[in-house]
């Protein structure tokens, strides 16, 4: 990377005033009027000593390199390349090439204060058939990653599975098929095997509802009165029957991960999940009601964190299933409760606003009104007090021993301003705003360790493509030139401080 670039790029945003250079600008003038003034700064809002400032990014999104190196094929090759799934024609072949451009990217990371990375490893590269014959060319990879994390002073926080599925395995039936859950604790094992000297803190699966519900059937949102429809690889359309088993498969591979990492994984090395937790949040922040969210909250988890958290199903779950119940042994429940060191939560968006309900089950939902505002992403309705409820009833209701919000963020309309930089003030305020409820959460004993913003750079956006932007970095897909954003600039600030500025 070039150095002198990155340095000049960032104060091209923080302005060259700072260097003296120019005269002082109004904010400048009005920081430096308050310092001597004799009223007090007021006191930042921070967060506990250590806790991460991290960004987030998925193999599939930003490596490219999609065949080179005996890398096999996952199933978003597959479905990325066949017509009309992704918007214009777009594929992750090349993404941002952060394969070959990884030191450039740590580098970026570094100068954003970023004190942890959580990134995904691409299964297929590891094992290019899903199992058997590991590759060692992939390994190396990952290895160079991990070593020039550490070098910066970056902790590395590593997924085994965002949603890129050997192809191999797929073709044997995928998620469907009991086998894959035994091939991915098989693989999970590997990788801690060789990364646990380094790597200390292991997400099994990424989102386990995008892995189950969207990716072998799909569904809607209601977003400002429209329907918003969300279909990603491998794309089926399952009846309830069988989508109940590949719910099942998911949370059995991921307690096989839990155990292989457990015993294939150096002391201390810890594991969890990371969920995109649904939750609701209550009208009114008063007992009533927040109970009356805690009860929604744990209904709308019984497919996913309810059983790896509690080691049972939920019986209105079952009941309710009836027929289409996924099959299940006693010793699966074992193995899906395996004990965990931490939850990942992805925040995004509530799937609720409730009230409390003398009527049974406890709550009744409050429509969100057409005017509720969103962001950039048609999907994407804003409401930062999520990231202060979803850990709140997280917390309350299962009480993990660690808790990481492992992906918020915005999309944005972004684009280079005159001056070279990119000034996304929607995502700056979301952030900020977001952060807020976070450290309240924090100072509320909730144990939330750290945060991290997907996404460190603009990526390949999955069914959207290249069209939409969620990074703090920008960058020319065309060129693969990297532009720190303003928000890039909060959060160096932010992250210095360790607290919300």
């Amino acid at each position: 990377m070039n150095s002198k670039f990155h340095r000049r790029s960032f104060l091209q945003i923080t302005g060259a005033a700072a260097l003296g250079l120019t005269a002082t600008p109004p904010v400048a003038f009005a920081q430096e009027t308050l310092k001597a003034s004799s009223t007090p700064t007021p006191a930042l809002p921070t967060f506990p000593q250590g806790f991460y400032w991290g960004v987030a990014t998925a193999s599939y999104q930003i490596e490219g390199a999609w065949n080179v190196d005996g890398k096999g094929p996952s199933i978003w090759d597959t479905f990325a390349h066949t017509p009309g799934k992704i918007k214009n024609g777009d594929t992750g072949d090349g993404a941002i090439d952060h394969y070959h451009r990884y030191k450039e990217d740590v580098q970026v990371m570094k100068d954003m204060g970023v004190t942890a990375y959580r990134f995904s490893i691409a299964w297929p590269r590891l094992f290019p058939h899903g199992t058997g014959q590991p590759n060692q060319q992939g390994l190396d990879f990952y290895n160079r990653l991990v070593d020039a994390l550490r070098a910066a002073g970056i902790e590395p926080f590593a997924t085994l599975y965002h949603w890129d599925l050997p192809q191999a395995l797929q073709d044997k039936g995928g998620w469907q098929s009991r086998d894959t859950a035994q091939a991915f604790g098989d693989y999970a094992g590997y990788v801690a095997q060789h990364l646990s000297d380094r790597v200390r803190h292991f997400f099994t699966i990424n989102e386990f509802k995008q892995l189950a519900e969207t990716g072998h059937r799909g569904f809607e949102v209601h977003i400002q009165g429209k329907p918003v429809r969300l279909h990603i690889a491998p794309g089926l359309t399952l009846e309830d029957g069988p989508l109940n088993q590949v719910r099942h498969h998911a949370i059995l591979g991921h307690g096989l991960a839990v155990q292989a990492i457990r015993a294939r994984g150096r002391a201390g090395t810890k594991v969890g999940p990371a969920e995109n937790m649904p939750h609701a949040l209550p009208a009114i922040d008063a007992p009533d009601h927040v109970k009356a969210a805690e009860a929604a909250t744990r209904a709308l988890n019984s497919y996913y964190l309810g059983p790896m958290l509690e080691g049972r199903y939920d019986e209105a779950y079952l009941q309710a299933a009836g027929k289409d119940a996924p099959q299940f042994t006693d010793e699966d429940l074992r193995v899906i409760g395996s004990p965990l060191d931490f939850v990942g939560i992805n925040v995004y968006l509530p799937s609720l606003l409730v009230m409390a309900s003398d009527q049974p089950p406890g709550y009744r939902e409050v429509p969100f009104n057409v005017s509720h505002p969103k962001m950039f992403s048609a999907w994407h309705r804003l409401a930062p007090e999520s990231q202060y409820w979803s850990p709140r009833l997280l917390h309350a209701l299962w009480k993990p021993k660690e808790i990481y919000i492992t992906e918020n963020g915005c999309a944005a309309s972004d684009a280079v301003a005159s001056d070279g930089n990119v000034y996304d003030s929607d995502r700056l305020m979301y952030l900020r705003n977001g952060m807020l409820h976070q450290q309240r959460a924090t100072a509320e004993g909730i144990p939330l360790k750290g945060n991290f913003v997907w996404s460190a750079m603009d990526n390949f956006e999955r069914t959207d493509g290249y069209g939409t932007r969620f990074g703090i970095v920008y960058v020319d897909f065309k060129t693969q030139k990297r532009i720190p954003k303003l928000s890039a600039q909060w959060f160096r600030e932010a992250a210095a401080r360790n607290a919300v500025v």
